[in-house]
């Protein structure tokens, strides 16, 4: 996510040209015009937002908005519609909209920061009754709806009316305290941000960037010599991970679970409501990843399902190497580029091109899609690394890899270690060796 917005919600008459301008500048410019008059949007606000929902007891939403980012704009431009699917709920919440990351409460506002649309709904005393907001490879209707919005609102509306009832399972919603409290406070982003936007031509210039939070907490970890962990490599895995598809026009709703998969060893099966995990109710898919992000590297998960209209315990077992999924899609996995791989932008071959290059269903085989051209990205490059080269070996080992997974395996090299890769071009096989940052 770029700029980061908070969004409690209380909607409001989006202008087209919010979304439809053609630089960052102009699309913050007239994000802060349009809702610069007073609306159903406390905007930029966090603190008058909450004073609002203790007054009126009150529910807040909280959206997390990229205004430049092209992903979920159109998701975007439905939420702030005058009418849409949700206006009759959004009167039972408070509802605030901020566009920037700036003095972030990091111990609150732990979520997917490579997402561009996030939504908290949140008690007055700021306890997490749920969140919204699931972003992948795939097309953003099959992973967010308004339906979903819709029953993720619902969902808050009754943990907030049965409050001191619930508390108790609200708990593990929270996350650890933060290392660090505030994005500007980084090492790498001190001394460049301030706590709010700066004014006239430099105020999209100014705003700290979501995905630059993750970032920051790898390179915390990379500057000091040590390992990335997986949490961190891997953040907010999606019911993927698990062999799951999620309705998402429900709240955790199965509508597919792959053969042999953990879901399936738990035995979930198409059509399964799932209550709880871990004791918290989930409003959301972005609950269950939050779930799946605090969960260890092996850890069994209590579930209470709903099938048939019966209640159905069960367990989901997390075995070693769970959470390693696809995070090719995700825009802070080209700084991972940059350590692992030099700045090489990686894809699977085909199966028709891994035949005509003789290579075996387990063998290593990646194309090289794009070689960064600049900088630190353009590690590789300076290598002799070009387009359309096929990796067959890392450091010798010829075992097949995904994208995601040799980062991974690059990134147990320290900073400055040699990363050797052999490719194909054409009739030759070339060995060439970088760096890693």
């Amino acid at each position: 996510m770029k700029p980061v917005a908070l969004v409690l919600l209380a909607g409001a008459l989006l202008l087209p040209c919010a979304l439809n301008a053609a630089s960052p500048l102009e699309k913050v410019t007239e994000d802060i015009k349009t809702f610069s008059t007073p609306s159903r949007w406390i905007y930029n606000d966090l603190e008058r937002g909450i004073e609002q929902a203790k007054l009126r007891n009150k529910p807040l939403m909280v959206i997390f908005r990229c205004v430049p980012c092209v992903a979920c704009s159109q998701f975007d431009k439905r939420v702030l519609e005058q009418q849409n699917e949700i206006t009759d709920l959004m009167e039972l919440f408070v509802c605030v909209r901020i566009i920037h990351g700036n003095g972030m409460d990091l111990s609150l506002f732990q979520f997917d920061y490579d997402q561009s649309f996030h939504a908290f709904f949140l008690h007055p005393d700021k306890t997490i009754l749920g969140r919204f907001g699931t972003r992948s490879a795939r097309k953003e209707d099959e992973d967010m709806t308004m339906e979903g919005l819709r029953n993720a609102m619902v969902g808050a509306l009754d943990l907030h009316a049965r409050f001191n009832e619930v508390k108790a399972s609200l708990a593990g919603k929270h996350g650890p305290a933060a290392a660090v409290a505030k994005p500007e406070e980084y090492p790498n982003l001190k001394d460049r941000y301030a706590t709010t936007l700066a004014t006239g031509t430099n105020v999209a210039r100014s705003c700290i960037h979501c995905h630059q939070i993750r970032e920051s907490d790898r390179l915390t970890y990379r500057s000091a010599g040590k390992a990335i962990p997986d949490s961190v490599l891997f953040p907010h895995p999606l019911p993927d991970v698990l062999g799951l598809r999620l309705d998402p026009k429900q709240r955790a709703t199965v509508i597919a679970v792959e053969p042999g998969s953990i879901a399936a060893k738990s035995g979930l099966r198409p059509g399964d409501n799932i209550e709880s995990l871990q004791g918290q109710p989930l409003l959301s898919i972005a609950d269950l990843q939050w779930v799946l992000h605090r969960a260890g590297p092996t850890e069994t998960l209590a579930a209470t399902l709903i099938r048939d209209g019966k209640t159905i315990e069960t367990r989901v077992e997390l075995t070693a190497g769970w959470r390693r999924g696809n995070i090719s899609w995700r825009a802070t996995t080209w700084d991972l580029r940059r350590m692992a791989t030099g700045g090489l932008l990686l894809e699977e071959l085909p199966d028709g091109r891994r035949a005509a290059l003789g290579l075996k269903a387990n063998e290593l085989g990646l194309h090289v899609k794009h070689v960064g051209q600049y900088g630190e990205h353009a590690m590789a490059k300076r290598a002799g690394f070009l387009n359309g080269d096929v990796i067959v070996a890392v450091a010798g080992n010829r075992l097949r890899a995904t994208e995601s997974e040799l980062i991974a395996s690059a990134l147990a090299l320290k900073k400055g270690d040699s990363m050797e890769m052999t490719v194909r071009r054409g009739a030759e096989t070339k060995t060439m060796t970088f760096q890693t940052q």
